[in-house]
């Protein structure tokens, strides 16, 4: 028997109206509206700080470097009357008796000084730099009243090394990601751009933490997500459902900081700050870390949960949202369990100095577990978690909402006088 006859196959659940997406747009217009509005309100005075006394140079300014480089570097005695001077002669030795020394030639290599030699003394043992003829290092310049010119050590020249290795990076990137890649990459620098022209002289001059916090936040997430993946209802669920999980982690981390007493000054740069910038609360400083923290773990799931979504919702064939959803739900689990204890070992690697001494200091379990530095990190690895785990039903529902079917595909009429197998 032949005929002719024609399918009407439909792809993924059957559409909504159109009022979830403008509710959702118009959620996600309202917030970033109120975002602008919090970045007018707390936007910093740039008003003078003093230099903290350990980064001032002798006339209270800032304190410069200049590249410089190892000549040689030898056990002298202890005391030569050239040491951190300015020297274009062979520099004199030390005191017989006085005890032994790390002497090394270091020739200035940029600045005012550059083509003269100075003398840098440490004592050896554990915790001081081992220099090798030829390491290229950063020494500070210091300028005393009188006009006398001093160098000392101050760290490893790392500059093309770094550049190097971030230049690795970025073609990796590209490489595999593409022009998505590159868009990242954007974004990793209007990230930085954000915590250094807001977030931190918005602290430093004493704005509430929370409120800033979550500002810069979300204007990190608006400029990353939208740049790296598009302006679409994908996007925009992954978006709103981390804004969602990071209000939530903002509340749960001022909360975990008031109930177990943190103050943050465990950490030695926290008590700098403390002692040296007395506008800056420490434990804001602390929860604006907790938000900052939780942003890339958080945008990491959400973009995956959307993602698997619509994917769902493409090739799905009749089935429904609901059952989307639970699949969806099924990948966030293993997400989830995959994540958290990577979370929790990159906080635990993080201190593994402080837990190498506690193991040393022959301390129990439970000092460890209730001093303030680890504290600090179980509930840094706590509060990530939890928004992690809120963040994968409240944005697989969301995207669940907006997914749209793949549009109805039609199967093409059989050709007249084509045959059929008889049915």
């Amino acid at each position: 028997m032949t005929h002719a006859h024609s399918h009407n196959l439909s792809s993924g659940p059957s559409p909504l109206g159109p009022l979830p997406a403008k509710i959702v747009v118009g959620l996600l217009v309202a917030i970033g509206v109120a975002v602008i509005a919090g970045a007018a309100l707390l936007w910093p005075s740039r008003q003078h700080v003093d230099i903290p006394m350990p980064f001032q140079n002798a006339a209270g300014g800032a304190v410069s470097t200049q590249r410089g480089h190892v000549l040689s570097s030898a056990l002298g005695d202890c005391g030569s009357p050239s040491a951190n001077q300015v020297l274009t002669t062979a520099p004199q030795p030390g005191m017989p008796g006085s005890g032994r020394c790390i002497q090394t030639l270091v020739a200035v290599d940029s600045g005012p000084n550059a083509g003269a030699n100075t003398l840098l003394e440490s004592s050896p043992g554990p915790g001081q730099p081992q220099f090798a003829v030829g390491d290229r290092i950063r020494v500070s310049r210091q300028v005393d009243p009188e006009g006398g010119t001093s160098y000392a050590f101050y760290d490893f020249e790392r500059g093309w090394p770094l550049v190097g290795i971030a230049v690795v990076f970025a073609l990796v990137i590209v490489a595999v990601a593409r022009w998505r890649g590159l868009l990242a990459l954007v974004g990793i620098v209007v990230a930085f751009g954000v915590l250094v022209v807001f977030l931190l002289p918005a602290l430093r001059d004493g704005a509430p933490a929370v409120p800033v916090a979550l500002v810069a936040s979300a204007a990190i997430l608006y400029a990353v997500i939208y740049l790296a993946h598009g302006v679409n209802l994908r996007t925009s669920a992954a978006l709103l459902g981390t804004l969602s999980s990071l209000l939530l982690a903002g509340g749960l981390s001022w909360a975990a900081i008031e109930l177990t007493h943190l103050t943050g000054l465990a950490d030695e740069q926290n008590s700098t700050v403390s002692a040296y910038l007395g506008s800056v609360s420490i434990s804001g400083l602390l929860l604006a870390g907790f938000i900052i923290g939780s942003l890339g773990v958080l945008n990491d799931v959400t973009i995956t949960q959307a993602s698997t979504v619509f994917e769902l919702a493409r090739v799905g064939g009749d089935t429904s949202r609901r059952a989307i959803f639970v699949s969806a739900i099924r990948v966030g689990r293993d997400h989830i369990a995959s994540t958290v204890y990577t979370l929790v070992l990159a906080y635990a690697g993080s201190s593994l100095p402080l837990l190498l001494l506690f193991s040393v200091a022959n301390r129990s379990l439970g000092d460890v577990l209730m001093s303030e530095s680890v504290a600090i990190e179980i509930v840094r690895s706590a509060i990530g978690g939890i928004g992690l785990a809120l963040s994968v039903p409240l944005t697989t529902a969301i995207a669940a909402v907006l997914a749209k079917p793949r549009a109805v595909s039609p199967v093409p009429a059989a050709p007249a006088g084509s045959r059929h197998t008889p049915t």
